[in-house]
């Protein structure tokens, strides 16, 4: 595509469309255009577009809650907000933004509004007055955001499907239009165009299409041409930093970054990604040579190490790119508000929240300081007969729950058949809490006997003791935690029964 052929006809009239005008700009200067695949060419495009608006910063889950923030996740895909709803769902996601950065490292906020108002705008041409749809500021910036492409795509098909995990055909085909609109902002719309014949080209139309047939089709090797862009997108930003050792063919650079090429043919022959975008070549090597794509390096040793333990191996690895598999239906989370009370902040449990890597300071524990192991040991008896009374309350709900009339269906038969070893499996994990708990009565009686050691420490004749009873101390607080390690065992162990017995 020639440079001649960028449109300033695209760009909004309004005051701040001097920023998206240099944004162009600033793209043209690139180069991009003299890419040969157009994927890549409206992959380089994209991932341009994305830092300078500062979105890989972002990541998916951050973009959904500022979704959820500014009530977006109760419209409908088809529902219409105000320009100016836009607006504050884009601050949003830009001042949290600056919360999680260093100060040094923050962005100007009303400059990367602005700018990302205005590509939104050029993108979707919106109407007079200024509404844009739900579905179109969800798909282009879940896309443009930083994050797992499968993150991204299950949340996508969230927006897509029933109630039972199916997907809609019609909101298929919303979600190409709206897709595709992000290549037609960056001009590559001659190449990634949308059609009404397009959906059924991608899916069978009579077919149901679960989560998994979703990624499979748009995550794998071999997705829909219409969409090459979007993994590829994703490798991009995931090269752009992994260096090869290794000289370039092509511009007889020693080493550089990105993707790197060799030659199937052509002996040791490799290009960096400029080069191969570009089709420079040197030699007999030709560009109709067939290539592969690495993004990463390893050496000719690791090479040869990784081809011998791949052959001595009984069980085959994965193959590459293997996708996660999820539940075909969607998922009903269970609801412990009335088991577990959330832990105040910043202790949990009675413990101080220490970071990791910070070690337990022990110094200010002198005969003049003793108020705060009083607290701390009251703190966690109250804790910890809370917790003893909450694990026996859901055991009790676990065991009664097989006697409640429900309507079973054929896996909750199949488990009912299970339901007295469930009942001993409940009745040992509530003897390994009381015995958790005769364990912290003890190591509370002697934490109470080290802080009247501690009172009687004005004492010189007990300053050695008191050095002994410090490392003791220390001792107990880490099978303290070790107990604590335990108890969350049991609790997860719990809840697994507890599914198991829905």
């Amino acid at each position: 595509m020639e440079v001649s052929q960028y449109r300033d006809d695209s760009i909004s009239q309004d005051d701040d469309a001097g920023d998206l005008k240099l944004l162009i700009a600033e793209m043209k200067n690139q180069n991009f255009d003299v890419i040969r695949f157009a994927s890549y060419r409206t992959a380089c495009k994209l991932r341009f577009v994305q830092k300078r608006v500062h979105l890989h910063l972002v990541d998916i889950w951050n973009m959904i809650e500022a979704f959820r923030e500014n009530g977006l996740n109760v419209l409908e895909p088809r529902a219409e907000v105000l320009l100016a709803r836009v607006r504050g769902l884009v601050a949003s996601v830009y001042y949290q933004l600056n919360k999680r950065l260093p100060h040094s490292q923050q962005v100007d906020v009303s400059q990367c509004i602005s700018l990302l108002i205005n590509w939104l705008l050029a993108t979707y041409e919106p109407e007079e007055n200024s509404k844009f749809r739900v579905l179109s500021l969800k798909i282009s910036l879940s896309i443009m955001c930083a994050g797992k492409l499968v993150d991204k795509l299950r949340y996508i098909f969230s927006l897509l499907a029933d109630n039972n995990g199916q997907l809609i055909m019609q909101r298929f085909a919303d979600f190409l239009r709206e897709a595709l609109a992000l290549p037609f902002s960056v001009f590559e719309s001659p190449t990634f165009h949308y059609s009404e014949m397009l959906p059924g080209t991608i899916f069978d139309p009579h077919s149901k299409i679960t989560v998994n047939d979703f990624l499979d089709i748009l995550a794998g090797n071999h997705g829909p041409d219409c969409l090459v862009w979007v993994p590829l997108l994703h490798r991009l930003a995931n090269v752009e930093n992994v260096l090869h050792p290794v000289q370039c063919d092509g511009c007889n650079r020693e080493s550089f970054l990105g993707f790197r090429y060799k030659c199937q043919r052509c002996y040791n022959y490799q290009l960096c990604q400029d080069c191969f975008w570009r089709g420079r070549i040197s030699g007999s090597h030709t560009n109709q040579h067939e290539v592969k794509e690495y993004t990463v390096y390893k050496s000719p040793s690791k090479q040869l190490g990784h081809s011998l333990r791949k052959s001595f191996r009984c069980v085959p690895d994965k193959p590459a790119g293997h996708l996660p598999r999820f539940p075909d239906e969607p998922e009903r989370t269970l609801d412990l508000s009335h088991i577990v009370p959330p832990s105040p902040m910043p202790s949990h449990n009675g413990f101080p929240d220490l970071s990791f890597g910070q070690p337990f300071d022990s110094s200010s524990i002198d005969g003049r300081s003793l108020r705060s192991p009083v607290r701390y040991t009251s703190s966690l008896e109250s804790k910890h007969d809370e917790e003893h009374r909450l694990i026996a309350r859901y055991a009790a709900r676990l065991a009664h729950t097989h006697g409640l009339p429900v309507r079973q269906s054929t896996s909750e038969l199949s488990l009912s058949a299970d339901t007295s070893r469930q009942r001993e499996l409940i009745a040992q994990l509530e003897a390994k809490n009381r015995e958790i708990m005769r364990e912290i009565m003890r190591l509370r009686q002697n934490q109470e006997q080290e802080d009247a050691a501690l009172r009687a420490a004005q004492n010189p004749a007990l300053l050695s003791e008191l050095r002994a009873l410090r490392q003791r101390k220390q001792e107990l607080e880490g099978h303290l935690s070790s107990l604590q390690d335990s108890r969350r065992d049991l609790m997860l162990q719990l809840e697994a029964l507890m599914k198991m017995l829905k």
